[in-house]
């Protein structure tokens, strides 16, 4: 294994164990673009049923990047899959339920093979070495991560039914892919994160690997449980119109 380069990246080097709750993230930059996404989607909402979601998006995102959760994300490459997938199949569908349904241009197929590539692209062990290197390329990551699952969680909304459960199935399986790729991997493919996790007990394919399981078994999941609730709901649909 080649010898690591000093990685810093934006939520700051790598912690051990008995830091981890001192490293809050108060970065006035941050909690400033926070506020005003949550102030500019709260005029976007009508109903308290999306005031709620939009709420709870923002609490989660000041889990991920306020809470010590962000510098966790530094030492454990299994902390960034789970931070990825809170952004993409937590976060983004909680926007989008606070949003108003719209057709979302290019539609549900084309946000599905263009968020699969985003997701796939920043796991690609090079561009990823460079988000961790870079703070204006660390953003570019998450902030596309998160906007176009927004666009695929939008479009799935405003898709037929057939249209929403083909997305959400063709995205479980890029998820489970990778997923299982990373599982499987007898190579530590990241460099950032050689030496991180040894002090959280894990060795770098270890936590590798746990990483490709998150993302193979609940990341795949939740886009599993959302495309069977939205067959259930078109089902009960059918059967209400029949009835009638």
């Amino acid at each position: 294994m080649d010898q690591p380069t000093r990685w810093i990246p934006y939520c700051g080097a790598a912690p051990v164990p008995a830091e981890l709750w001192a490293r809050w993230n108060f970065d006035p930059w941050l909690l400033l673009a926070l506020t005003g996404v949550a102030i500019a989607l709260w005029r976007l909402t009508r109903t308290p049923h999306q005031q709620r979601a939009l709420l709870a998006a923002m609490a989660l995102l000041l889990i991920l990047f306020v809470s010590p959760f962000c510098a966790l994300t530094s030492a454990l490459f299994s902390a960034r899959a789970v931070h990825h997938l809170a952004l993409t199949a937590i976060v983004a569908p909680l926007l989008a339920l606070a949003l108003p349904v719209r057709r979302v241009p290019g539609g549900w197929a084309a946000w599905t093979g263009i968020h699969a590539a985003t997701f796939w692209l920043w796991h690609a062990p090079p561009v990823y070495e460079a988000a961790l290197s870079n703070d204006a390329i660390y953003w570019l990551m998450q902030a596309s991560l998160t906007l176009t699952a927004l666009a695929l969680w939008r479009a799935v909304r405003a898709a037929p039914v057939t249209g929403g459960v083909f997305a959400l199935l063709a995205t479980m399986v890029q998820m489970g892919l990778l997923g299982a790729l990373l599982s499987f991997s007898g190579t530590a493919l990241y460099a950032p994160h050689y030496i991180g996790p040894i002090a959280w007990g894990l060795s770098p394919i270890d936590d590798q690997n746990l990483a490709g399981l998150i993302m193979w078994v609940p990341g795949a999941g939740f886009y599993l449980v959302a495309a069977l609730m939205l067959m259930a709901r078109w089902f009960s649909q059918e059967q209400k119109a029949v009835a009638a």
